[in-house]
């Protein structure tokens, strides 16, 4: 992979990884529930399972995918229904004092398997290797793999940092009420662009 590629690919990654979808949302959500040192973990998890998701869908997920089309379709449908309940989660979260007190973040392992029924992650690993690693060669695809893990964490802390931003704003049971329902729309609505619902 020469040079100007390697520029383009590490530009997709932070570009695609920066963007509002399903993590970033979360993420605002955590640091605003929780701050942004216990919500560390779930970002770090948001690597880890990026970067594994797409080593895994260039190394034979893609093919996979090509002899069964039906796979990605019953992927969308866990993926949709997943994404509901945790909007539904998010709505209706507990009052700052409760969620500060006894509530928890998203975990490494909780965040890391989330990348697996999030269609954001999906689109992204998938366009990535059809762009970046055409041969699905060994060393393309870990090149792939490496530019999501490179940019991603600096990539989402901001959506972490935003929600701390925020947090002392939310002290009021009704304003975080109306941020979590937000979130929570936002969230349903970060699955149109990627699921190409109505188009």
């Amino acid at each position: 992979m020469n040079f100007p590629t390697l520029a383009a690919l590490l530009g997709f990654a932070l570009v695609t990884t920066a963007t509002p979808g399903p993590n970033n949302l979360m993420l605002m959500a955590s640091g605003a529930n929780f701050g942004f040192r216990r919500t560390v973990p779930h970002m770090i998890g948001i690597v880890g399972g990026l970067t594994v998701l797409t080593l895994m869908a260039g190394i034979g997920l893609m093919a996979l995918f090509d002899a069964f089309p039906l796979l990605r379709n019953v992927l969308e449908v866990i993926s949709i229904g997943y994404l509901l309940w945790l909007a539904w989660k998010v709505a209706t979260a507990a009052p700052l004092k409760d969620t500060a007190a006894g509530g928890q973040p998203m975990t490494f392992w909780q965040a890391a398997a989330f990348q697996w029924v999030n269609p954001k992650a999906w689109a992204m690993g998938l366009s990535a290797i059809t762009l970046y690693a055409p041969d699905r060669s060994l060393l393309s695809i870990m090149l792939v793999a490496a530019a999501f893990a490179l940019v991603c964490f600096p990539a989402i802390s901001i959506w972490a940092w935003l929600g701390t931003v925020v947090r002392q704003w939310l002290s009021s049971a009704r304003r975080r009420r109306a941020f979590n329902i937000a979130m929570a729309a936002l969230l349903v609505a970060s699955l149109y662009p990627v699921l190409g619902i109505g188009g």
